[in-house]
């Protein structure tokens, strides 16, 4: 089994299939990066509603 892409390779593998601009592809990875600092680098895994259950 082939090792798994990292994210932000993925993203860029699907923007550039989609054929948009470089300057989307280097907007949508800022946007990205930014999200993923803003919340401390934590795998999405980790960071579910808390005190939400029903």
């Amino acid at each position: 089994m082939p090792p798994t892409k990292k994210l932000l390779d993925q993203v860029c593998e699907k923007i550039r299939y989609k054929n948009y601009s470089l300057s989307m592809e280097k907007t949508y990875i800022s946007w990205i990066k930014h999200y993923i600092i803003f919340h401390g680098k934590r795998h999405p895994a980790e960071m579910g509603v808390i005190g939400m259950e029903r």
